[in-house]
């Protein structure tokens, strides 16, 4: 074979694996809502494996162990009134909505809200720029997690055109004094960018397009995103040179392993916040009432849902 011929056979056999680890991860996500203390026993007892990759065991693990923190936190900041928002970017496909996922999975979500704003409408275009986000930032005893933020201005706005050279230029002026005034009002800011490799992008997509349970999650700007990838490197760079400020600081998040990269995010920003165990009141069952004159009315037929599994097939 000639060396400068591409191996196909390589390539093929590389996708397979990356594919086959697209489908083990979400046959992991399914797994982890089903966990509860009982069932993870065996978890607990789990070590690293020997090539350096985090075990599937571990990752269970830590897991839950960091979820069970995040319940803490849950108390803590309903109970001192704080407010936390925290910013999560990256290219696409960078495994912010993992993340997410993983932060509000065992959490009340009238505590721990995601803001996922889709792109501004007409009079939202016409407004100051911040103004659609500040009407989701938290009041006390909230946590807001956003899924994008204000920082598309600098991102994808800027790539893709949508927005001109001035409002690129006040959006920078803007963002630092904003964000200090949001910390001197109280709120704690935390922003993380998730960072992976072009080779990396390039699998998660591939997954996307041959999974029929995500190919919903690929959209045309996604192509884009592809073609622009030295665009969006260099506004990434010029974004963090220049909004990264002592009160709202940058934190990296090496994201090309998706379990590592979910660990160590949630480790990092309980490790920020001084957080503590708040003491739940003892809470006893009372007992069921039972009164002599109540009749339980009979359910019509045609109001229940059918019973199409109530057999094993």
């Amino acid at each position: 074979m000639n060396d400068k011929m591409p191996d196909h056979s390589a390539n093929a056999s590389a996708l397979y694996a990356r594919l086959s680890q697209e489908v083990m991860d979400a046959y992991d996500e399914f797994m982890e809502m089903e966990f509860e203390d009982q069932h993870s026993t065996e978890y607990l007892q789990a070590e690293t494996t020997t090539d350096g990759d985090l075990d599937r065991k571990v990752y269970f693990r830590e897991l839950l162990r960091l979820q069970g923190e995040l319940v803490k936190l849950q108390d803590w900041i309903v109970h001192s009134k704080e407010k936390v928002v925290v910013l999560f970017e990256g290219r696409d496909s960078a495994g912010k909505g993992g993340v997410i996922k993983r932060i509000t999975q065992r959490l009340n979500p009238r505590v721990v809200r995601v803001a996922a704003l889709p792109a501004p409408n007409d009079r939202e275009r016409m407004q100051w720029y911040f103004q659609r986000y500040v009407a989701n930032l938290p009041a006390g005893g909230e946590i807001v997690l956003f899924d994008r933020s204000w920082y598309n201005r600098a991102g994808v706005e800027r790539v893709m055109g949508f927005c001109t050279d001035e409002e690129y230029e006040e959006f920078f002026n803007s963002v630092p004094e904003f964000e200090r005034m949001l910390v001197r009002s109280g709120i704690r800011v935390f922003k993380y960018w998730f960072s992976i490799t072009d080779e990396e992008q390039e699998s998660r997509f591939l997954g996307r397009l041959y999974d029929p349970l995500k190919q919903w999650k690929f959209s045309p700007m996604d192509l884009e995103s592809r073609s622009r990838w030295e665009a969006y490197t260099k506004a990434k760079e010029i974004m963090l040179e220049r909004t990264h400020i002592a009160e709202a600081p940058w934190w990296i998040v090496e994201a090309v392993d998706k379990r590592r990269a979910r660990l160590n995010c949630i480790s990092h920003l309980l490790e920020s916040i001084p957080y503590r165990e708040i003491a739940r009141p003892e809470i006893v069952l009372p007992p069921r009432a039972h009164h002599a004159d109540y009749v339980r009315q009979p359910v019509p037929d045609s109001m229940l849902v059918p019973n199409r599994y109530s057999e094993a097939p």
